[in-house]
């Protein structure tokens, strides 16, 4: 069974749905638990083809994920015309680009009074998420992006999508976007079960219009910071965790797109024998790091927390867990530590980690 429900924790936090309108459109939200005045909300956007349950549900009701879930409230977003049952949207509808999905963020934290988030994308939503934090800064206090792929599409991959849509359906296309050639060769029950939700619980005209808007991005142009040279760059401001799995097909343009942030507050995070959907097919191992993450801005210093294996990948890539919250001055080390660490040493770890599964 790919979307579990293993949690037997007696924590229900209140659950509201309503579509939140902003100038680009309506964006369906799911919120649970109550906001705080001294906690962000994590905020999640899903990756295309996918809607809030899809991408997030088997992660958030995962047992282990409780103790995030007691202490932050979570808001799921999910695109126009994204959500299940969706009506097809009207043929006056413009849908909206990658940059106006993100600006139409700002209207979501608006009408719930957010102060900030943390916010949680995959794909397209990492995107999204990942340029409402380069245009506000102030709002967003991390990022924890899967599968974030900042580039545009080249000459030739826009002629190449052009043959894909007039040789393959909407769901293989959909699928070869998620998963990796070797997951769909030999995970046929992970497959068959998210082309199934793809086919039936979403609207296929409305899909094909976000993969559409996706496949025509703009670069976000982010730059790393050069100690001694030029520190006024665009890049991210706030701490970011970036997540793929080995087997993913965006394996190679996130290990990129590392390269070009801030060392100083990035994490790169590549899980072994993990394919594109690391929230679903290693869930326990992406709360793990998810907690870690949190810990190390300043939160969930009481938590519960299992051992997470993790071994050095690449010297050339850094790995700092400090954020805008931490409650004490940290030593930045330069030095090689086990991800495990982290929590009990009060660290910054100068590393990229690969989970050990």
């Amino acid at each position: 069974m790919v979307l579990e429900n293993d949690c037997d924790s007696v924590f229900n936090p209140q659950i509201t749905e309503e579509h939140v309108e902003t100038q680009y459109g309506n964006l369906h939200c799911i919120m649970s638990g109550t906001p705080k005045a001294n906690h962000p909300v994590i905020l999640t956007f899903h990756d295309v083809g996918l809607n809030y349950k899809s991408c997030f549900e088997s992660l958030f009701n995962h047992q282990d994920m409780q103790e995030i879930n007691r202490h932050f409230p979570v808001c799921h977003i999910e695109a126009p015309g994204q959500h299940e049952a969706a009506k097809t949207l009207p043929a006056a509808y413009t849908y909206p680009s990658m940059d106006q999905l993100s600006e139409a963020l700002a209207s979501v934290l608006k009408h719930f009074g957010f102060r900030s988030i943390i916010g949680l994308g995959v794909g397209a939503g990492a995107y999204i998420l990942a340029r409402f934090a380069l245009n506000h800064p102030d709002l967003v206090d991390g990022l924890v992006l899967i599968n974030i792929n900042p580039n545009a599409k080249g000459l030739m991959d826009t002629f190449a999508n052009k043959i894909t849509e007039w040789t393959q359906t909407l769901p293989d296309a959909v699928i070869a976007n998620l998963f990796g050639k070797d997951e769909i060769q030999t995970n046929h029950d992970l497959i068959a079960t998210y082309r199934h939700l793809i086919t039936t619980t979403m609207n296929q005209s409305n899909v094909s219009q976000f993969f559409r808007s996706y496949n025509h991005r703009n670069a976000l142009d982010v730059e790393r910071p050069i100690p001694g040279g030029n520190i006024n760059v665009r890049t991210l401001k706030c701490a970011a965790l970036l997540i793929v799995g080995d087997n993913s097909p965006a394996v190679d343009v996130v290990v990129d797109c590392n390269s070009k942030l801030n060392p100083t507050t990035t994490t790169l995070l590549k899980m072994a024998d993990c394919g594109g959907l690391p929230q679903v097919d290693q869930p326990a191992k992406v709360i793990e790091a998810f907690k870690y993450f949190i810990q190390g801005m300043g939160y969930l210093s009481s938590a519960s927390m299992t051992r997470l294996r993790s071994r050095t990948t690449s010297s050339s890539s850094l790995m700092s867990l400090d954020g805008p919250r931490s409650r004490e001055k940290r030593v930045r080390s330069h030095t090689d530590v086990s991800m495990d660490s982290i929590s009990s040493m009060n660290q910054s770890v100068s590393k990229a980690t690969e989970v050990a599964c």
